[in-house]
């Protein structure tokens, strides 16, 4: 079976909520796998829908871990 590639315009139209804008940072950032084909990002349907409606960490979250600013006397972090 041919796995079907979509356009950011194409998977925008797929899922409810889900913004040709948001997907599209979503591949910049790598959140979201794809490639492109030219100018134009391209998104596995199945990529797509395991990103969207699958609860895993991503690597954004464990840089979260990182950078934690609960502890004030870490480096870099924020006071109010």
């Amino acid at each position: 079976m041919k796995k079907k590639k979509l356009t950011i315009k194409q998977a925008s139209q797929l899922i409810d909520g889900l913004t040709e804008y948001r997907i599209r940072q979503m591949c910049i950032s790598g959140e979201l796998p794809c490639f492109m084909a030219g100018k134009k990002y391209l998104i596995s349907e199945d990529v797509l829908y395991r990103t969207v409606f699958t609860d895993y960490p991503t690597s954004k979250d464990f840089s979260k871990t990182a950078n934690d600013t609960s502890n004030p006397s870490k480096k870099g972090s924020l006071t109010y």
